[in-house]
């Protein structure tokens, strides 16, 4: 029992102490070069926080920069698990959002109990068939996953500019017709009125039962069974009478429909409409933020949070320091994580081989 007990407090701590440092040691690298090229890094990081932090509207913000970052992390943690790395989110989630656009709009006149559902399921679907093609190429023809999912991106990307432009386009813009009403998604400020004027809205809800369904489908289920199995050793996963090919599909599939529902917090809750090129590169830093948070989902809620309090906090102080400064930030912390991780792991082995060869000789 005492060993039980001794071994999830070592687990713990390998799990918490290395992020918590390398957030820590990633201000403090910002504060240097900060300082290196003469700004003051005491107001830079009073206003940062003051203005994000500090007042509603900035965590609205900051809320809604984090809900679709919780949704492509669950993306490439999904992929990370089973030992893939699934570089396609940004892909993914383009078609999903187009896909959550074109119902939208395309069904007016359903209520929106129904229309809502219809439109997020159409994102997941739109995800899932985007994710689901590099998995069926990895699984038949041992096609390298990451060169498959780069290229899906640059498909993604064709494609939707061919349909904002010439099939659903709106004149003289970048982006498709509105959707109904019945399809919008509120936003915060209708419980929260202080949140008044931030675009955060309740699809944050979903971002958050996204991540505890993903739990529970890691940890709770034989598929999340498969999905570590393989990851961790791909030919004990076949001894086991694991399908390791079709687990990888059904993996991409998943993978890719979480990173399909993001078209939730900007199309529904937020613009209305599909944008060429709303995305920013979430799809990229939810990688980021899956390694942050070691592929938990729920370490993948509090990365997703810090990280999208680095991009909005980037906003509030562009006028003081530019703004690759934060893009150093967010380097910064994946390169210590991987350090520190691996130094920390080294310490606790070296620990418990110190404790254990004292205890043989007693």
């Amino acid at each position: 029992m005492i060993r039980t007990t001794s071994a999830r407090a070592v687990s713990l701590l390998v799990r918490l102490v290395p992020p918590f440092l390398a957030l820590v040691l990633s201000l403090l690298a910002g504060a240097v070069v900060m300082a290196a090229i003469g700004k003051d890094p005491v107001l830079v990081y009073s206003r940062f926080f003051s203005e994000t932090l500090g007042t509603p509207y900035g965590i609205g913000q900051v809320l809604f920069k984090a809900t679709p970052l919780m949704l492509t992390g669950l993306s490439a943690a999904v992929a990370f698990r089973a030992g893939l790395f699934n570089i396609g989110a940004e892909g993914q989630l383009t078609i999903g959002a187009i896909a959550t656009a074109i119902i939208g709009c395309s069904f007016p006149g359903l209520p929106a109990f129904l229309l809502i559902p219809f439109c997020l399921l159409g994102g997941i679907a739109g995800g899932a068939l985007w994710g689901g093609i590099p998995g069926i190429l990895k699984a038949r023809f041992g096609a390298h996953e990451v060169i498959n999912t780069i290229m899906m991106n640059f498909i993604a990307a064709a494609l939707v500019s061919y349909l904002v432009t010439n099939v659903f386009a709106v004149p003289a813009t970048v982006h498709t017709p509105t959707i109904a009403p019945s399809a919008e998604i509120a936003r915060l400020d209708l419980v929260f009125p202080a949140l008044h004027g931030s675009p955060a809205n309740f699809s944050i809800l979903i971002a958050f039962a996204a991540c505890g369904l993903c739990s529970y489908l890691i940890w709770k289920t034989r598929l999340g069974y498969e999905i570590r199995a393989v990851g961790l050793n791909p030919h004990a996963a076949t001894y086991g009478r694991i399908s390791v090919k079709w687990t990888t599909v059904k993996t991409m599939l998943i993978a890719g429909g979480f990173a399909g529902l993001v078209g939730s917090n900007f199309v529904l809750g937020y613009k209305h409409y599909f944008e060429l090129g709303f995305s920013e590169g979430i799809g990229f830093i939810g990688i980021a933020v899956a390694l942050l948070a070691k592929n938990n989902p729920g370490g993948i809620i509090a990365a997703s949070l810090f990280f999208g309090l680095l991009e909005y906090g980037g906003l509030t102080v562009n006028t003081l320091v530019p703004k690759e400064i934060i893009n150093i930030l967010q380097a910064v912390v994946i390169i210590l994580l991987i350090i520190l991780t691996r130094v920390f792991q080294r310490w606790i082995e070296h620990f418990q081989l110190v404790r254990e060869t004292a205890a043989g000789h007693v």
